[in-house]
């Protein structure tokens, strides 16, 4: 695997906007590339619009991307699979296209989060269900769908443990907009794609209250030194935490309104109950399918994470918001300089 040419056709599995704009940045590299989604009288709209208009309104589909209904024949014929599902449909999703998967294909993925319950890294839940023979690799970085979709500059992390792959699939996402890095510390990468959805909730939450732009770099500085804590204690390269998929990720959910994380903190915020706030939002959130997870990891391994501890109380244990913030920006005061490998609670 020496080039992008050995990843055509790529099939994009989840035809939702962040899928549909990755098939769509493939495809504008001449790269031939199929979508496909669950939703066959979605799929059959998008096939008559050449258009996702549902989720990408005034973005018409580049000559190279197909979009498909035939779902198993894509997978036996696909060079290379790339996954944009909900991180709660991952599993089901593996597990329908590893029949269809020929031995060998590279599997990417661009969700982020954790497997719901057990908590497990995609990586590890990837490598478990399609086995050792498929390359596999996360792309994670600050980068919101419809920007993509409109061919604005962009930068994103592909990580992976086979370097030939990362190197490949980098080549087939970078455009003179799609800027594109690689790094083999997929599990740096993960942590920073997972945590920063929590900790946009957080900062929709102190916006929506008002607290002001003070509180939010707060939340945000101090969040980064959680996401460090966490990948110190799991055994990630926290240097990594300051590149795209880190800081990067951070800066991008927790500040523009197009995050869904940071809407429904808003929404919590100026006093929205949590369904009613999921409601609003209308869309899948993924810092609050992560969140549990997250503390669980971090308990795990005895490292503090307060902020994400307070999103949790205010989604599962109805806390109230106005004091969660209040509780975080009034703790106990310490020195600042704490490093990563001493960062763990006795």
């Amino acid at each position: 695997m020496e080039d992008q040419s050995s990843l055509s056709p790529t099939l994009v599995v989840g035809a939702g906007a962040w899928g549909s704009a990755l098939a769509m940045a493939i495809a504008r590299n001449n790269q031939q590339t199929w979508l496909w989604g669950r939703d066959k009288e979605k799929l059959l709209k998008m096939q008559l619009d050449n258009a996702n208009t549902h989720y990408l309104p005034g973005c018409t589909f580049p000559e190279a991307l197909l979009v498909t209904t035939e779902f198993e024949d894509a997978v036996r014929n696909c060079k290379h699979l790339l996954i944009s599902v909900p991180s709660k449909a991952f599993i089901d999703c593996l597990t329908k296209i590893k029949p269809f998967l020929n031995a060998g294909v590279p599997v990417s993925w661009a969700t982020k989060g954790l497997a719901p319950e057990s908590g497990e890294f995609l990586y590890d839940v990837a490598r478990n269900i399609l086995g050792g023979n498929h390359p596999l690799a996360v792309i994670s970085g600050p980068s919101f769908a419809a920007e993509v979709a409109e061919n604005l500059p962009t930068a994103v992390t592909v990580a992976s443990d086979d370097c030939h792959f990362a190197a490949a699939l980098a080549d087939l996402l970078h455009s003179p907009t799609m800027r594109v890095y690689t790094t083999p510390d997929v599990l740096g990468v993960q942590i920073g794609g997972t945590v920063k959805n929590v900790l946009a909730i957080s900062a929709g939450i102190s916006d929506g209250l008002g607290f002001g732009a003070n509180a939010r770099a707060a939340l945000i500085t101090r969040g980064m030194a959680e996401i460090r804590r966490l990948a110190a204690g799991l055994g990630a390269e926290t240097e990594t935490l300051f590149g795209l998929s880190g800081i990067g990720d951070l800066i991008l959910t927790c500040t523009d309104d197009q995050s869904r994380n940071r809407q429904l903190g808003l929404a919590l915020g100026r006093g929205l109950s949590v369904s009613d706030a999921v409601s609003y939002v209308g869309k899948t959130v993924e810092g609050m399918h992560a969140a549990r997870e997250v503390l669980l990891r971090a308990q795990q391994v005895n490292v503090e994470m307060p902020i994400v501890e307070q999103v949790c109380k205010i989604l599962f244990e109805g806390y109230d918001p106005h004091e969660s913030v209040r509780a975080l920006l009034c703790r106990e005061q310490k020195s600042e300089l704490t490093h990563p490998e001493t960062v763990r609670v006795n």
